[in-house]
């Protein structure tokens, strides 16, 4: 099986896992410090492909970021339903998400637009 079909294969078990009823069975916490983020129920799961830069950058590399592909999002539509989370600045009509306590991030974004935030299944931890 190649490297792609695991990853894709990979992100939908992390969708059956933590996901009832459309949303978040799980609470949502900051995978380095623990922080917690949502609350049971309270991101609705949705699938689309988006970029976002790497948790940790190889500062050897050029000075570019460098991206990955992501599928799996909890959407929220009101950013005062997070628990705890903090926004950079406006970068290409999106803000990035963090932990507020760690700093911990991008975890997720926020589309200028429409004023909705997604978190990455894959740059959180259940409990």
């Amino acid at each position: 099986m190649s490297e792609a079909n695991n990853s894709s294969k990979s992100q939908d078990d992390l969708a059956k896992q933590f996901v009832e009823d459309g949303t978040n069975k799980l609470v949502v916490k900051c995978k380095f410090c623990g922080s917690k983020i949502l609350d049971k129920n309270s991101g609705k799961y949705v699938s689309q492909e988006i970029e976002l830069p790497l948790m940790q950058q190889d500062t050897r590399k050029d000075s570019s970021f460098q991206n990955e592909t992501l599928k799996d999002f909890y959407h929220v539509e009101n950013m005062y339903t997070f628990e705890n989370i903090g926004f950079t600045h406006t970068v290409a009509n999106r803000k990035y998400l963090s932990c507020a306590d760690c700093d911990a991030g991008p975890v997720g974004y926020c589309d200028m637009d429409s004023k909705h935030s997604y978190v990455a299944l894959a740059r959180i931890e259940h409990c």
